[in-house]
């Protein structure tokens, strides 16, 4: 008799980083701190974007779309990890995991195919400098973010409906601290043959291509930084894609490093505490880096800064006065 099917009522349990109980408050602690540092440093650099008209300009929209899917990258595995701690519970509904790991790979994706669009705009901005205003208009660069939105969420839900198709006979336990694709697939009852198959297509299209496009882009771009004279030309030219190399080194970095490692292919666990670095940590990082390697964010930041305490300065002028009007009798 063939094992009946019990998806509608499955929990899984999250195994999280670690099951000592004595660690607990110091990774709530840890993981609350910078998540909490990954949403205001993103916002920020949103913000800062949305306000100074000097920043609207194509790079710099990228920028803000990047922040944003980090923010939405990190806040589906972090919040549940932390609630999960709180309440000394590692369960996880079935419905709740589909919906984690749909959301998950959208905004993982998301954030690579935004990344291969922020290479190619630093590619027409050396390379093709006189045409950069026609090749990147506001029409292509809305085009290019339509695109990466569509293939992100397709291939999220083509994934996720396949493992909508998967038996799962028992309450199983997924050694990590959110649901990922492998580690439910690796868990299944019943055969798991086009899982596997959509698995390596889709890290070989979705994945390979972006940072081959990538890596393609900062030859040439080196190529022409090269081809200039003066040794102040070249540090102008590789100012305005610093930034954003160290981005893509940090984020395919810890990618491949969590998911190529030995130690973390052996081992679960080490699976788990190697994804840390691209979950949590490269999104809290990413702030810092533009801000920090950036003129013109800083400049913005600074501006925000001012217009925040000039609208704090006076809101508390304007209490007392209003408070002193209430007080006054009719």
């Amino acid at each position: 008799m063939e094992p009946e099917n019990q998806t509608h009522v499955l929990e899984f349990i999250l195994l999280g980083l670690s099951g000592e109980a004595d660690l607990q408050p110091l990774l709530f602690g840890l993981f609350l701190s910078m998540y909490l540092v990954t949403f205001t440093g993103n916002l920020l650099i949103i913000l800062a974007i949305i306000t100074d008209s000097h920043l609207h300009t194509p790079m710099y929209f990228f920028l803000s779309n990047l922040s944003f899917a980090d923010i939405c990258f990190t806040s589906t595995t972090v919040p549940k990890m932390l609630g999960n701690i709180q309440i000394q519970n590692k369960v996880i509904t079935y419905q709740s995991c589909i919906a984690q790991m749909y959301f998950f790979m959208v905004f993982g994706d998301l954030d690579s195919f935004l990344l291969t669009a922020m290479a190619y705009d630093r590619f027409v901005a050396i390379c093709h400098p006189l045409r950069y205003t026609v090749i990147m208009s506001p029409k292509v660069c809305g085009f290019l973010l339509l695109v990466s939105w569509i293939l992100s969420v397709l291939d999220s839900l083509l994934h996720s409906l396949l493992v909508l198709q998967l038996s799962f006979c028992t309450d199983l336990e997924i050694p990590h601290f959110f649901c990922e694709l492998n580690q439910v697939i690796q868990l299944a009852c019943s055969d798991t043959f086009l899982n596997d198959l959509l698995m390596c297509c889709a890290s070989g299209l979705l994945g390979v291509i972006p940072l081959t496009g990538i890596l393609f882009s900062y030859t040439k771009i080196v190529s022409s930084i090269l081809r200039i004279s003066s040794a102040e030309g070249k540090y102008k030219a590789f100012s305005k894609c610093g930034s954003h190399l160290s981005v893509v080194s940090l984020f395919y970095g810890t990618v491949l490093g969590a998911y190529l490692s030995p130690s973390a292919s052996q081992n679960s666990r080490a699976s788990a505490i190697a994804s840390v670095m691209y979950t949590v940590v490269t999104p809290m990082l990413n702030p810092f880096i533009y801000s920090l390697r950036n003129k013109d964010i800083k400049q913005a930041l600074k501006k925000l800064f001012k217009k925040i305490l000039i609208l704090k300065e006076g809101y508390h002028t304007q209490k007392p006065e209003g408070q002193s009007q209430r007080g006054r009798p009719g």
